[in-house]
Order: C-alpha cells, then sequence, then structure tokens
C-alpha cells in the first residue's frame, strides 16, 4: 500500500470533508442533469416501451421533440420492404381535461396529451407493459389510463368520472413508467379517441411505428427503408431515436444553460473546498513530511504523494457521489420524479470530479515549503 492511500486511510477524518465536497459538486451536477434527462426518458416512454424496432420520421427531424408529421402516403412505401410485418401510425393528440370535484376537493382543469392504442396484445401501438387487466379496461368505450403520478394533478382515482373535450370519460386504470413533469399523457383506445374528437385521419400522421418480421435485423432494415424512402422520410432503430431526442432535449438554451451553471457552482464549490481541506490537512502533518525530508526524500517525491493523495481523494469522492445520486434516485423513484443517468453524462461528471481532486492537490503544492527539517528541533 502506497503511502498517500495509508495517510488517507488512517487519516480519514481530516480529509473527509474534501470528499463529501467533492461528492455534492457531483450530486449537484448529476441530480440537475438526471432530473432533465429523466422528463425526455418520460417523454420516449411509449417509444421505448413499442413493441416496433423501427421509428420513421420526417427527414429533417432529430428526435421526437418538434416532429411536424408526413405525410400519410409513407405507410404504404414503408410496406414496400419484405421485412415489414406491420405498420401504424403513432397518434398523439391534446384535450381539455377537468375533474368533477367530490365535496371539499378543489377542481382541477389542465390540457393533457392523449396518447392513442390498439387495446390488443403485441399491437405495434401499444406499450408492452401494459398488463392484461389494463388492455381490457381500455376496450371499454370512454375508458381512459393515466400513469399513477398523475391522479393526484388531474384531480382523479380509478373509477371517477372526468371530462375530456366536453365529453365524460371514466379513469378505468393507471400504470407506472410513464410520469411527464409537463404535459400529463392520458391513454385511450382508438374508439374511444373517435368519440372524444381527438383522432386525425387526416392526410398527415405522426411517427410510423414499424413493426419487423425479425426484429434481430433493425439496424440492417432501417438503413435500408433510408434508401427505399430516398429522402422522403428517415428511419430510425428505437435506441437510436431514443438516444437523440433525449441529446435534444439537452440541447435546449434554457436546459443547457441551467445545467452548465449547475457545474460551474459545483466545481467552485468542489475547487475552493478540496483545496482548503488538503492544504490544512498537509499543514497538519506537515512535521510528518519534514521528516521525510530529513530522511533523505526529495521535494519532486513529496510532490508526487501530494499528487497521489488527491487522487485518492477524488476516488473516494467518486464512491461517495455513487451512493448519493443512487439514494437521490431512490427517493425520486418514490415521489414519481423520472430520473436518468446515461452514461454520456457520468463519464463527463467522473472526470470532472478527478480532475477537481488534482487541480486541489496541485494548488495545495505550496504548502511543502514549510516542511523544514530545521522545524524538528524545535
Amino acid at each position: 500500500m502506497s503511502l498517500a492511500l495509508s495517510t488517507l486511510i488512517y487519516e480519514w477524518r481530516r480529509y473527509l470533508a474534501a470528499v463529501i465536497a467533492l461528492a455534492v459538486a457531483g450530486l449537484l451536477v448529476l441530480a440537475m442533469t438526471g432530473m432533465f434527462m429523466g422528463m425526455a426518458l418520460s417523454f420516449t416512454a411509449t417509444v421505448d416501451k413499442s413493441p416496433a424496432q423501427i421509428m420513421i420520421l420526417p427527414p429533417q427531424a432529430e428526435g421526437l421533440f418538434g416532429d411536424s408529421g408526413q405525410p400519410r402516403r409513407m405507410i404504404p412505401m414503408v410496406y414496400e420492404h419484405p421485412g415489414v410485418a406491420e405498420v401504424q401510425p403513432m397518434i398523439m393528440n391534446w384535450a381539455m381535461w377537468s375533474n368533477f370535484p367530490k365535496d371539499g376537493q378543489p377542481a382541477k382543469g389542465d390540457g393533457v396529451r392523449v396518447v392513442v392504442v390498439d387495446p390488443v396484445k403485441g399491437a405495434v401501438t401499444l406499450p408492452s407493459d401494459f398488463s392484461d387487466a389494463t388492455i381490457e379496461a381500455l376496450k371499454e368505450p370512454f375508458a381512459v389510463i393515466l400513469d399513477r403520478t398523475s391522479l393526484g394533478k388531474l384531480g382523479v382515482q380509478v373509477g371517477d368520472k372526468a371530462k375530456m373535450n366536453g365529453r365524460t370519460v371514466t379513469v378505468a386504470g393507471v400504470v407506472d413508467g410513464y410520469p411527464n413533469m409537463f404535459n400529463t399523457q392520458v391513454f385511450t383506445s382508438y374508439q374511444t379517441a373517435k368519440l372524444i374528437y381527438v383522432a386525425d385521419d387526416g392526410p398527415r400522421v405522426g411517427p410510423l411505428l414499424v413493426k419487423l418480421k425479425d426484429p434481430t435485423r433493425a439496424k440492417q432494415v432501417a438503413a435500408e427503408l433510408n434508401v427505399l424512402g430516398a429522402g422522403q422520410f428517415k428511419a430510425w432503430t428505437r435506441e437510436e431515436l431514443s438516444k437523440s431526442s433525449q441529446m435534444g432535449m439537452m440541447k435546449e438554451g434554457g436546459i443547457a444553460i441551467m445545467i452548465g451553471f449547475m457545474a460551474l457552482v459545483g466545481v467552485f464549490i468542489g475547487i475552493v473546498i478540496t483545496w482548503q481541506t488538503l492544504q490544512g490537512a498537509i499543514l497538519a502533518n506537515i512535521k510528518e513530511f519534514a521528516s521525510l525530508r530529513a530522511l533523505g526524500v526529495s521535494m519532486g517525491e513529496l510532490r508526487l504523494i501530494i499528487i497521489e493523495l488527491s487522487f485518492w481523494v477524488g476516488v473516494a469522492g467518486l464512491i461517495l457521489t455513487v451512493i448519493l445520486v443512487s439514494g437521490v434516485a431512490m427517493l425520486a423513484k418514490v415521489g414519481g420524479v423520472p430520473m436518468d443517468f446515461p452514461l454520456f453524462l457520468d463519464i463527463p461528471v467522473a472526470i470532472m470530479l478527478m480532475v477537481i481532486a488534482i487541480l486541489s492537490g496541485l494548488f495545495s503544492l505550496g504548502i511543502l515549503k514549510k516542511s523544514q527539517p530545521a522545524d524538528l528541533l524545535r
């Protein structure tokens, strides 16, 4: 075991503040990015859990966000590929929601996003995690399904009635995994969607959900469909579209600024507190460093010990960050707040924390000038 690591283990109380500072810096950044990525993940949940392996969008679309629709005539064109088993448009529309207040309950009204599904097990528009009971409930006219976390927001419970676009509907059940912090999602069958005036049979449709005869050929078929479409549409695999949609949300100006600000705050907190803590710990052990110099250890070797010590402080900070973020994610799950921590964000944050630790060690090297062997005689 190296001298730096043994020092950190046996003098852990002196370095605890530095470890906590790094962990808090990582928690600030990851909690903020995790929340926004969770929002994007909740938006794409209906795609992520769809039996479809390929999604067709307009050629200029970079994700589900801002999809302007495409001509319905694209459907027979997609069917021309021999590997395609089923093609259906993903119907999403808007409706006005209002509850029927009970005694002492406030009236609640909101705009909701209606997701139209075909209540048949295995249907390409039906999320794969819907239970048999949920599918049967959707078959009833005027039946709607909500995410469990949306009940309080919309002021209803399972079995309650409400109004959508002026028509009375019944909350027939709930599902989990589809929370949306911005626009509440309501699932209906196509039959109910027509009854509440949200089904659109016009010449334009939304994303096309494509089910393949051989799901393992998704990437190959997507490439072949792009050639077949000749620039009239763009075929995405489900995974590619989900990732691109999440990245598209991160590029939004306001979100990027907020995350950037939190990252700067985290870096500032991490560097200042870690630097000061390391300086204090080194100063407390200054006689030990002076003893090493008296034994012939060069100043360069002492500097390497400090750098290694700061590295191990960074490793400990990363471990504590994982623990804290896991706790926050569990609390968020209990509260119905969607969070997601993709690797393309986790890895840069981990590198950032290690850089903070190393920089703090470099800034603390000046304190070694006080490690004069002559001071041991005082």
